[in-house]
């Protein structure tokens, strides 16, 4: 498995767990508010969280445009300096 399939499975797993989903519910692209029913309670624990797990910090704006699986993945990942 590669970093970026393991990082990508590791934030699958947290935020399904914010959302109360299994992992394999969740989609890579479908929105957290309109497929999830995902409120901004929800999606500050989800930072948090992430913040915490990876120890880095994401200022809240990025919130807005964390709205699915891929978005979520590509600002942490920028974030935590996982791309090359």
């Amino acid at each position: 498995m590669s970093d970026t399939e393991q990082h990508l499975a590791e934030l699958r797993e947290l935020v399904a767990e914010v959302l109360e989903l299994e992992p394999e519910e969740l989609s890579d692209t479908a929105d957290f508010q309109e497929e999830y029913e995902a409120d901004s309670l929800r999606a500050i624990e989800m930072l948090a969280r992430i913040e915490k797990r990876y120890r880095v910090q994401i200022p809240q704006k990025e919130l807005a445009g964390m709205q699915n699986l891929k978005a979520v993945y590509e600002i942490t990942a920028a974030y935590a300096g996982w791309h090359g």
